[in-house]
């Protein structure tokens, strides 16, 4: 099937695109790929979903936010991915399937014998209609529901993503997003993935909360700053760190508020320094020692995190594009693959990756 897969992740910058030809199991063929930044209005009504699902009661009523962003997000997917096509000489008509992870704006892990929430807005029923093609969304549901954590689902994409490119066991493979996530393949179907921690989601906090963009571009401010080992050591003492694996998180289980009291350089550098020491602490909470980590999303462009990384784990660190992959597209690609196995009632979560009880299938399919 030709797919195109749709990402939007928590550091609400961009809608991510990438074609796929795929039957769920092996890669064909990789077509192409792009992103659309997301628009100022729409981050803040986004935020506005975010704000309001942090604080929405279980099993109150949907507030009417959240409607109101699920199209937002889905007319988004629509005109980026339109413009997308339009530039490849392609019509969502040319399309088998549609991918669409939607915009988090809720993900609590389970915790005391509850099971976990999650919420993805996108109103794949609303895309499916427009484009005339089959939309699968809503990935994560099925899992939590079932008790696992719901995240993360990219595992099984790396493993194909790795077949593809001729890599073999042992693999580590470090998404690092708003969350950092991380797969360890030890060979056969030894898998291990799990949240490791914050990625760039408290750097951008800070670096926004302080009128100093969006980010931290090309690890800067990182640079120039001067690592607080006592605040470090502090971030580091939270339970999260104890808890086994596999584990999920949300962006703002974790704060910025214990760098409140340094320069805008120094926290940015302690918080980098967190991001690569969580990363080094989930290596050793699963007892494996990494002869090589492949790094992708946005944090993979910071050379401070990158330098972090390779000095607390040791091993060769390196970006996704360094092996062949698309370090921009790779989850968008990802979900493309999830949607055709989502299609065929393939699983897309193991106990190994998200905790669920048994594989778990996941995903729901809207047709035109």
């Amino acid at each position: 099937m030709r797919i195109l897969g749709f990402m939007t992740g928590t550091s609400l910058d961009a809608v991510d695109m990438a074609i796929l030809e795929t039957d769920g199991e092996t890669l064909q063929a990789f077509g192409p790929a792009g992103e659309e930044p997301l628009s100022d209005p729409l981050r803040a009504l986004l935020r506005d979903a975010i704000r309001t699902a942090l604080d929405h009661p279980r099993d109150a009523p949907d507030p009417p936010v959240f409607a109101h962003a699920a199209r937002a997000v889905a007319e988004i997917h629509f005109s980026a991915g339109s413009a997308f096509l339009a530039s490849c000489g392609l019509d969502w008509s040319d399309l088998d399937l549609i991918g669409m992870h939607g915009q988090t704006v809720l993900h609590e892990r389970p915790s005391g014998g509850r099971k976990g929430r999650t919420l993805q807005l996108g109103d794949g029923a609303w895309l499916a209609k427009e484009t005339g093609v089959p939309v699968a969304y809503d990935f994560r549901t099925a899992d939590v529901r079932a008790g696992g954590e719901g995240a993360p689902l990219a595992p099984i994409y790396h493993l194909a993503r790795a077949a593809a490119s001729g890599l073999t066991a042992p693999l580590a493979v470090l998404n690092i997003g708003g969350v950092a996530n991380l797969t360890c393949w030890q060979g056969g179907d030894q898998v291990t993935a799990f949240d490791t921690g914050p990625g760039n989601g408290l750097i951008d906090q800070v670096v926004a909360a302080r009128g100093a963009g969006r980010f931290d571009i090309d690890g800067r401010l990182a640079a120039s700053g001067v690592i607080s080992e006592p605040i470090l050591k502090h971030l580091m003492e939270h339970a999260w760190f104890s808890e086994p694996a596999p584990k999920s998180l949300d962006r703002y289980d974790f704060s910025p508020a214990p760098t409140d009291g340094l320069s805008l350089p120094d926290a940015v550098a302690t918080l980098t320094a967190f991001t690569a020491e969580a990363v080094a602490s989930g290596f050793r909470l699963v007892g494996v020692k990494p002869s090589g980590l492949i790094v992708t999303g946005g944090g993979r462009r910071n050379p401070v995190l990158m330098a972090g990384l390779a000095d607390r784990l040791g091993c060769e660190v390196v970006s996704a594009e360094a092996v062949g992959w698309r370090g921009d597209a790779l989850e968008a690609e990802a979900f493309a693959f999830l949607a055709a196995r989502c299609l065929r009632g393939l699983p897309i979560s193991w106990p190994g990756t998200t905790g669920a009880p048994a594989p778990m299938t996941g995903g729901r399919i809207a047709r035109p």
